[in-house]
C-alpha cells in the first residue's frame, strides 16, 4: 500500500463540492464553503508573510 502524503489528500468537502452524487444546491454550498475557508486561511496567513497580503 502506497503512502499518501497529506498535501495530496482531497478533503471531504471537495468530494461533496465536485462529486456528481450530490444535488446542485448542496454542491454549490460546499463550493462556497471552500471559498470561505480559503479566504479565511489567506487572511490568517497575511500577518505571517513578509510581503504583506491583505
Amino acid at each position: 500500500m502506497a503512502h499518501i502524503q497529506s498535501s495530496t489528500r482531497i478533503p471531504a468537502l471537495w468530494t461533496v463540492a465536485y462529486g456528481r452524487r450530490r444535488s446542485l444546491p448542496v454542491r454549490l454550498l460546499a463550493r462556497t464553503l471552500l471559498r470561505v475557508r480559503a479566504f479565511a486561511r489567506e487572511l490568517a496567513l497575511a500577518d505571517h508573510v513578509p510581503y504583506g497580503g491583505y
